[in-house]
């Protein structure tokens, strides 16, 4: 395993040798870390957090570190030999992987001494706000088509490893495997693939490259027919070479489309292939698709069975970047929690204070979700009893429930530096994903003008808010 140590960046590290030197660096203090709201989000998928637990676990600067930071002449011998023994102790509280996340809601918290706590923020954001963004995406195409996503973008992504953990995060987010075979390995997914334009151009004929590829690979048999003319050469010789296969006594898997117009060209291909006796092939269409194309295709009646997403997916190329953040909520004298609040003239940069529990409510009656409350730590709700909850700005929004059910969505993946969470199959945080994807109204997850989920404060963390806000001469919220 790579040493991360150093992925951070230089502030951290200077803050650290100002907290060292203050003789400040043991006070323990809670960071929470969220996303503001944006207008392409509806929701988010939870992800990154098994890469983030493995680089809090593995935290350690070795000989080189330490020589490094010596050379850039900022760093006095002291700290430079605290750093050499430090270890990551704290504990850390976060959603699942595979979680429906909100804005504003600390989908993952930190509480340990405050230069740990300092030196982890960009490594921590650097792994979720990434994989997060991606399964995000994923998350969005794959329920415009209906299931059958290949993630295909490995030579699109910002590099190598933005195109593994990406292929992770796809995954997650609902794709059935990838093109990716480092990933396929690393994550025990399925890879998926066949060939290229270039494989048909380097026989004398296309026909001569179909046989080719069907000798090669005669149980799966998935031909490239758009390299020259999709419907006069292209499915015609992929049908020759299907009669071929079935002959030898081999069924072919189906074809592939990559361009042109795939609404018109997905019909036309299924009456030939279906006219030829091949109606179990299957028509998988690739070509810079996302989730308003696909829509589109499925719109207008196109014969696609699976889709193969690259570029679009693999960059989030309409969002390139969720915007997470990492805020100080709260530090302890004496063991006792001192809430602290960032202030703003912007309304949507004011964090709240202090340590929180996130909790989804549920309808019990169709066992759908209902709002998110973010509370203190330590509060609970009586499902037994009505609860009004009401909107944390627009505070006359307001709505009481009954019949309800609570889950808090945070669970604890880390205690005294160690992990208490065992890593799960990325095929099993992708089906928890479905299952609670499910249990939201579509109003909550449609591309096209969705509803906004309710993401409400309790009474006593707004009224903690507020108390802080008058206490620095802001007023209320």
């Amino acid at each position: 395993m790579r040493n991360l140590s150093l992925l951070t960046d230089l502030y951290q590290l200077t803050m650290g040798q100002g907290y060292f030197n203050e003789n400040r660096h043991e006070e323990e203090v809670v960071f929470d870390l969220f996303f503001r709201p944006n207008r392409l989000i509806t929701y988010s998928v939870a992800a990154g957090m098994e890469q983030a637990v493995d680089f809090l676990e593995n935290l350690h600067f070795d000989e080189e570190d330490i020589a490094y930071l010596r050379s850039l002449g900022l760093f006095t011998e002291p700290f430079l030999q605290y750093l050499k023994e430090l270890r990551f102790t704290g504990d850390v509280v976060a959603v699942r992987e595979g979680e429906i996340v909100f804005p504003y809601e600390p989908i993952l918290s930190v509480r340990a001494p405050v230069i740990q706590a300092q030196l982890v923020e960009t490594p921590l954001l650097t792994f979720i706000n990434h994989q997060t963004l991606i399964a995000s995406k994923a998350a969005k195409i794959c329920s415009a088509a209906g299931g059958g996503v290949m993630e295909f973008g490995l030579r699109r992504a910002q590099g190598a490893d933005a195109g593994i953990y990406g292929a992770r995060a796809a995954i997650i987010g609902g794709c059935v495997g990838t093109s990716n075979v480092y990933a396929g390995k690393e994550f025990s997914v399925p890879v998926s693939g066949t060939m290229a334009h270039s494989w048909v151009m380097n026989f004398p004929t296309e026909l001569d490259a179909f046989r080719a590829y069907a000798e090669c690979f005669p149980n799966q048999c998935m031909l490239l027919v758009d390299t020259y003319d999709t419907l006069k050469s292209g499915v015609p010789n992929a049908i020759r070479v299907f009669r071929e296969l079935r002959q030898k006594g081999y069924e072919p898997v189906g074809i592939r489309l990559d361009s042109g117009d795939l609404a018109y060209l997905s019909k036309e291909a299924r009456k030939m292939l279906d006219e030829a006796g091949f109606e179990k092939c299957i028509i998988c269409a690739s070509g810079d698709l996302d989730e308003n194309s696909i829509r589109s295709l499925k719109t207008q009646g196109a014969r696609i069975d699976t889709w193969g997403v690259g570029t679009k997916l693999i960059t989030s190329a309409d969002m390139p970047a969720l915007g997470g953040v990492y805020k100080l909520a709260a530090v302890f004298e004496n063991g006792e929690e001192i809430p602290k609040i960032k202030l703003s003239d912007t309304t949507e940069k004011i964090t709240n204070p202090g340590q929180k529990s996130v909790y989804r409510l549920y309808d019990n009656a169709s066992g759908k979700a209902i709002a998110d409350l973010i509370t203190r730590l330590g509060e609970e709700i009586d499902t037994e009893r009505p609860l009004e909850i009401f909107h944390p700005v627009e505070t006359w929004k307001r709505m009481t429930i009954t019949d309800f059910s609570v889950r808090d969505i945070r669970v604890t993946w880390m205690q005294g530096g160690r992990r208490t969470r065992e890593a799960l199959p990325l095929t099993a945080i992708r089906d928890y994903f479905r299952g609670e994807f499910d249990r939201f109204w579509e109003e909550y997850t449609r591309l096209d003008m969705p509803h906004i989920y309710k993401v409400d404060l309790s009474q006593a963390l707004y009224d903690l808010k507020n108390e802080m806000l008058c206490r620095y001469g802001k007023g209320k919220i």
